[in-house]
């Protein structure tokens, strides 16, 4: 059995750095796939999809709402050419209902312990429209170390250097923010995996510099606290979404080898900014994430709001346009108040305004959006902020001797 993971590719955002990073959801899938499967694997961003490949199944990994026509364009072929499709990830639960009509089968929810019943299927002949596991979630022990073997890590880097190597020590989020669809997908409950798990995968990937993608470090002090105390001996260097606001766990997080991390930047208030001090005041660094368009937003606002983000010491920032995707909060209000534009999906990547804002115009939104990214990168490029990342986290594995010296495209060397 000959089992083909294509990730489709999709549009970036305008504004942000071209960078290769290796997708998480593909090999997490493959992880939970029998050792008896064959897997071939296209990353549409870094490799041309081949038609003509020979297999027993098409499995369509989605992770994008914006993902989610080309995945359909994709399916469309090789459904044409007689070949099975089935999809899941992330997208695939939100558009279950769109995608059945390019799928010959929808696996909704978590791999581990479900996929074997679609070979069984398959292998039979009897496909079901829908494998339906939203809420019959694995235990987490069953949670195996990603499939990275599938990957083509020399495809994966910013100008020749590696970038980070993708990983989770949990799942779930207990939190139900406004714009985000983690509760519906995940459940608001958090779920972590084993430690003894998590460190083992950790400790096997060949790359010193990672990025901890799990939903958010802010749930369980006391898991925290033990995660990064049997993540400090392995002298990794890594990235994360927010971490919880306490002096211990930041002293902890440091130790352990937080590069840096991102924080929402929801207001211009002195709890953001004694935050990212204590963060900073650890040698974190801080990527601002800040969404343009809630309601109280009109064009003083972002204004403000942009004069402060340059005041705090963001080593990076990253300004996205309120999108409201399937299954969210925002988007359930947005319908109701019929302030939905259109749902072409393709446009629904964060950088483009697809509802009615309530305080200013579509195009006034849009301009400000633009404002903010120009404002922020005026004074030192991207590509410059990212560099001192960069050269901080080489700065960082001299220091504990975990440096490796890197050899760049036209046989140049960085560090």
């Amino acid at each position: 059995m000959k089992v083909k993971i294509i990730y489709p590719k999709w549009p970036k955002l305008r504004h942000q750095p071209e960078f290769r990073l290796p997708p998480h959801g593909p090999v997490v899938f493959a992880a939970a796939l029998s050792d008896e499967i064959e897997i071939s694997f296209c990353d549409e961003h870094v490799q041309e999809l081949d038609f003509g490949e020979e297999a027993d199944l098409i499995a369509l990994s989605v992770t994008l709402t914006c993902q989610m026509p080309r995945a359909w364009e994709i399916a469309d072929r090789y459904r044409s050419e007689g070949k099975p499709v089935v999809f899941g990830g992330i997208a695939t639960m939100l558009h279950a209902a769109e995608t059945m009509e390019h799928a010959d089968a929808v696996f909704v929810g978590e791999a581990e312990g479900h996929f074997d019943r679609v070979i069984e299927d398959l292998e039979r002949g009897q496909l079901k429209p829908v494998y339906d596991h939203l809420n019959d979630r694995p235990d987490m022990s069953t949670v195996g170390t990603a499939r990275r073997d599938i990957l083509d890590h020399q495809l994966y880097s910013f100008r020749g250097v590696q970038m980070v190597d993708l990983v989770h020590a949990s799942r779930g989020c207990q939190f139900n923010c406004f714009p985000c669809c983690t509760p519906y997908l995940g459940g608001r409950v958090f779920r972590p995996r084993p430690l003894d798990q998590v460190v083992r995968e950790i400790e096997s990937i060949d790359n010193n510099r990672l990025f901890i993608v799990d939903n958010s470090l802010a749930q369980d002090d006391e898991w925290l606290k033990a995660l990064f105390t049997e993540l400090a001996p392995l002298k990794k260097k890594w990235v994360s979404h927010p971490i919880m606001d306490d002096d211990e766990i930041l002293d902890l997080a440091a130790r352990a080898g937080c590069w840096y991390m991102y924080q929402a930047i929801v207001d211009d208030s002195d709890h953001i900014r004694r935050r990212i001090q204590r963060v900073k005041e650890r040698g974190i660094g801080v990527e601002g994430t800040i969404l343009l368009g809630l309601d109280e937003h009109d064009e003083d606002y972002i204004k403000r709001l942009v004069d402060f983000v340059l005041e705090i010491d963001l080593d990076l920032a990253e300004f996205t346009v309120l999108t409201p995707f399937p299954h969210t909060p925002v988007r359930g209000q947005l319908e109701k108040e019929g302030r939905i534009l259109h749902n072409d999906w393709v446009r629904y990547t964060g950088d483009q305004v697809v509802f009615q804002p309530r305080r200013m115009s579509t195009d006034s939104l849009q301009e400000m959006y633009e404002y903010a990214w120009e404002a922020f990168y005026a004074r030192c490029s991207k590509e410059i902020q990212m560099a001192k990342l960069f050269l901080k986290v080489l700065e960082m594995e001299k220091k504990d001797g975990t440096y490796k010296r890197v050899r760049l495209s036209r046989d140049r060397s960085w560090g």
